[in-house]
């Protein structure tokens, strides 16, 4: 297993994502879904783990957004970004994308691999739903045959029901968030919609960010 990163979490999930995994991240833009990955990120370095961070933002604003987490810049994984790093994420070129990656791990064979990556609904958006498939099924088997666990994530509203229905079969794992209103209360919720070598987590969990410490616990609602 693979630790999240989040202790609370990883009890949730009996010790983390499973080895050689693939999983989705869903929800909304602004809900912290990034968050996940860079906790991830962050207890594969400590580790000693190799760790490939895969964007299309530049990598000074994933600093700083990941600084806005608590998360120190003490160790940095290597980077494939739209700005800032000496391998270049174009999303008009997809292939190029996924070549990098491979290149990436061929070069660390042998090691414990983490790959973290928010292109997939850029990707999406940009490209026709059929060859994406194709795309990303191509590219999470590649990876997978490493030590490799990757963690995508997905803006949720930015597709059609049917184009999230077909990524979701991609991945070995689907983790949901959503904001829950209630009055004037509005709660963020979490959910482990499916995960490799587990039985169904029914119910939703409140997660919340305190102190450069991401807490995970059932929810009353």
């Amino acid at each position: 297993m693979s630790s999240t990163g989040i202790a609370s979490l990883d009890q949730i999930l009996n010790d983390g994502y499973p080895d050689r995994s693939s999983v989705l991240i869903l929800g909304q833009a602004g809900l912290g879904k990034q968050a996940l990955g860079y906790w991830f990120i962050r207890s594969g370095l400590t580790q000693g783990e190799y760790c490939l961070y895969v964007t299309h933002r530049s990598v000074s604003d994933v600093i700083r957004d990941m600084k806005g987490f608590g998360i120190p810049e003490d160790r940095v994984p290597e980077w494939i970004a739209g700005a800032g790093s000496q391998l270049k994420c174009d999303l008009r070129d997809p292939t190029s994308i996924s070549y990098n990656i491979k290149q990436a791990l061929a070069r660390n064979q042998g090691r414990r691999i983490r790959v973290v990556t928010d292109v997939l609904s850029p990707l999406l958006v940009l490209n026709p739903p059929d060859s994406m498939y194709v795309y990303w099924t191509q590219l999470v088997d590649e990876i997978k045959k490493q030590d490799a666990v990757i963690l995508a994530t997905g803006d949720e509203e930015m597709h059609t029901p049917a184009a999230i229905a077909s990524m979701e079969q991609l991945f070995d794992g689907v983790i949901e968030m959503k904001l829950y209103e209630q009055g004037l209360t509005v709660t963020p919720l979490l959910r482990v919609r499916q995960m490799l070598g587990q039985p169904p987590l029914p119910g939703w969990f409140r997660f919340s960010f305190v102190r450069g410490i991401m807490e995970v616990a059932p929810s009353v609602t």
